[in-house]
């Protein structure tokens, strides 16, 4: 008997052993990530969840939290940012390169209308090689035992669909005064972004509900052309706005030459005719300094980060990055944030004011109500960490 009671006392502590070997694996010895600043400064990250290829996630106004995979999860997460509930009945898709369920936001007025918008990548019927991004607005329900969607409604699509699994982009954001902003990437076609025909390589401005703003530049102009609201951009996979209302998206460039760039209403940002990279067969681009007619980038970086997720910070948890703006780095494996100045003759001077690196590709960047900034891991198991200053 005693010796049956000694065998099961073990078999405990190896089962207790293993899951903690487990849990070790999944977020880490002390679930703690140690940020390395490249001006000699450093920054803690806690590991709260993982994921198997997380592309986005937003926050709601309780604290909860939505996280996309992108072969077609769609995560809620508690005020902890554990996971609660997959969200049921969320649109198939088919992940295929750089596609599959993409960028999640929130109606700016999601605490009484519980409406979600979310992007994913729309395979043609007729023939699944072809294919484009989506947004959808749907209402988000939510119990004490299960999420799901209702209401789903598609309000825009990338036209036309071509054949390829990249540079779908389908970032979004609310403007402080209420329309819908989307970028949408020239699907390595690279004449896409100059076709005014085609919303690719462009960033468009809709209405919440999907209609098109008659104050639109190019409103009048055929449905399709009427959407745009500056062209001549390739893969732009972050955007937000800053405090003073201006819209920024940055956007990867060819090789080489990523973007940061203020986005102005009609404005043509060159791509591909001119980039601060050159194209991946050695081809030379002309610099945009060659042909002002194309507004410039107000930073650019060679060699490449590969931008992708991307926040302006509005809180007050860490006053001194008041204004500063966060960018995932996929390629440069780092957190990368950036300062943004303007001179006394208002021009901007836009610079990097430091890199975190822990060895993980950036995918996203978000900030809570409360002024929490959190960092969503690229890949299969993928980590969210929540960031706080190291001294």
């Amino acid at each position: 008997m005693q010796k049956r009671i000694i065998r099961q006392k073990i078999a405990l502590l190896v089962t207790l052993l293993a899951a903690s070997f487990v849990a070790a694996a999944q977020f880490g010895s002390s679930a703690q990530v140690e940020m390395k600043g490249s001006e000699g400064t450093s920054l803690v990250g806690h590991v709260k969840s993982s994921f198997d290829h997380p592309w986005a996630m937003t926050f709601l106004p309780d604290g909860h939290s939505l996280v996309t995979e992108k072969a077609g999860t769609l995560w809620l997460l508690d005020a902890d940012q554990q996971k609660r509930f997959t969200v049921s009945n969320v649109p198939d898709v088919t992940a295929r390169g750089q596609g599959g369920l993409g960028d999640v936001i929130v109606h700016p007025e999601f605490a009484t209308n519980n409406t979600i918008y979310i992007s994913y990548i729309e395979r043609d019927p007729k023939d699944d090689a072809f294919s484009g991004a989506v947004i959808e607005r749907a209402t988000l329900n939510i119990t004490n035992s299960a999420a799901s969607l209702s209401n789903r409604e598609i309000i825009w699509r990338q036209s036309p669909k071509v054949t390829g699994n990249g540079h779908y982009s389908h970032r979004m954001v609310f403007s402080p005064d209420g329309y819908l902003f989307i970028t949408s990437g020239e699907r390595q076609k690279f004449t896409p972004a100059q076709n005014m025909a085609m919303n690719l390589g462009k960033i468009v401005r809709l209405n919440a509900d999907g209609s098109v703003p008659k104050d639109n530049p190019f409103y009048g102009n055929g449905s399709v052309t009427a959407q745009i609201w500056t062209l001549g951009h390739r893969n732009p996979l972050g955007i937000d706005f800053d405090e003073q209302g201006n819209l920024w998206s940055h956007e990867m460039g060819p090789r080489h030459g990523d973007e940061l760039n203020i986005i102005e209403r009609g404005r043509n940002y060159g791509y591909p005719m001119v980039s601060q990279g050159d194209h991946y067969s050695g081809v030379k681009i002309p610099n945009h300094e060659d042909y002002p007619v194309f507004k410039s980038p107000e930073l650019a970086w060679v060699p490449a980060i590969s931008p992708a997720g991307f926040i302006i910070y509005k809180g007050d948890l860490f006053s001194d990055w008041a204004g500063n703006g966060f960018i995932g780095g996929l390629s440069s494996k780092a957190l990368v944030r950036v300062a943004f100045n303007k001179d006394d003759d208002g021009k901007w001077n836009v610079t990097e004011a430091e890199r975190y690196e822990w060895g993980k590709r950036v995918r996203e960047v978000e900030q809570d109500s409360m002024g929490n900034i959190y960092v969503l891991e690229d890949k299969e198991g993928g980590r969210l960490i929540k960031l706080q200053h190291s001294h």
